[in-house]
């Protein structure tokens, strides 16, 4: 079946009417709340809090919540809807952080918080979005503060873990892994963790969708490293190669790095070099796409994709659980 107009808006797979028709119905709500959660009580606040969240977004975990929710029997609880804001609002609130950290100067297509109004601005913004995501999750009970809290470390850890070099004899690699759990996968694990929960899953498949969002959601992320040396501009929409010409550690790289073969001297020597230069970048973006890291990188995110899709086998089959696997093949599909 092929994908029905509501489903195509989605930001995750979903082909079967129906599913996608409450998904989306859901996700209306969801966005009605969001912009009440995000309101301050001066008129600046509420502009400044409000920037990111109208810029849109594909708000891929809140619709995670939606959608694990449809493994429980109640999966249009109102607490559904409120961990579906926690963790869009907490989202949205890292992402101010993240913009001043990398001084950027658009987000999702408009000016970022920090370009808008300023740096101190911006980071207070986040640490607003961060507070109310955590008096939305009050409301949830105990064990969902304890949840937050300890998600919060985790994608904070990943953040400062992002800004540092590897210890002496640390892996490079198992390093950027651990950001990218952190920075990522954590929160789309409690995405998918809250829905399951709050929808009154068992704990078996709690557990499971929680593991899932973790690995798949890690895995989207590596799968974005891939394409920013393997893919066309015309096909993707951006650079080729540009977190290599800024020299930010992405998987295929860091393999590469990796490599103790003397026919790798000429890459190994671009990659520890300055790449902004036009010709340096562009030797070194041929040679990774000839380089047996590149499909080694493949095959890693392809792996995890597999792992996720074995963990839903604690599911019923049925849409939820198909649009969970299609997920995951999407993933894999993407990175090949």
């Amino acid at each position: 079946m092929s994908p029905s107009p509501q489903s195509a808006a989605l930001a995750l797979p979903v082909t079967d009417e129906a599913l996608a028709e409450r998904l989306h119905s859901r996700m209306a709500e969801v966005e009605r709340l969001l912009a009440g959660h995000v309101q301050g009580r001066t008129a600046y606040v509420t502009e400044a809090a409000s920037h990111l969240l109208a810029a849109g977004g594909k708000r891929f975990r809140p619709l995670l919540v939606l959608l694990a929710a449809e493994a429980g029997p109640r999966p249009d609880a109102a607490e559904v809807l409120t961990a579906a804001c926690v963790v869009e609002i907490t989202h949205l609130g890292s992402l101010y952080h993240d913009d001043v950290m990398d001084e950027a100067a658009l987000r999702r297509g408009a000016d970022s918080a920090n370009s808008r109004y300023d740096n101190l601005v911006a980071i207070l913004t986040g640490d607003f979005l961060f507070a109310r995501s955590s008096e939305l999750t009050a409301t949830l009970g105990a064990d969902a503060v304890r949840i937050q809290a300890e998600t919060f470390t985790r994608l904070v850890e990943g953040q400062i873990l992002e800004t540092v070099e590897p210890g002496p004899g640390e892996d490079p690699l198992a390093h950027y892994l651990e950001v990218v759990a952190g920075k990522t996968g954590s929160l789309i694990a409690t995405s998918a963790r809250y829905g399951a929960r709050f929808s009154g899953a068992s704990a078996e498949v709690e557990e499971a969708l929680a593991a899932y969002g973790e690995i798949v959601g890690s895995a989207f992320q590596l799968s974005d490293d891939i394409l920013d040396i393997a893919s066309d501009s015309e096909e993707s929409g951006k650079t080729p190669g540009t977190d290599l010409r800024e020299g930010v550690p992405t998987l295929p790289v860091l393999m590469a790095k990796a490599s103790t073969d003397p026919a790798d001297a000429r890459l190994l020597e671009l990659l520890a070099g300055d790449l902004a230069d036009d010709q340096r970048h562009a030797e070194a973006l041929d040679l990774l796409r000839k380089h047996p890291a590149l499909d080694e990188a493949r095959a890693y995110v392809i792996a995890q994709a597999q792992e996720a899709k074995a963990l839903l086998d604690v599911l019923p089959a049925g849409p939820a659980r198909e649009a969970l696997e299609a997920f995951a093949d999407l993933v894999a599909v993407r990175s090949a």
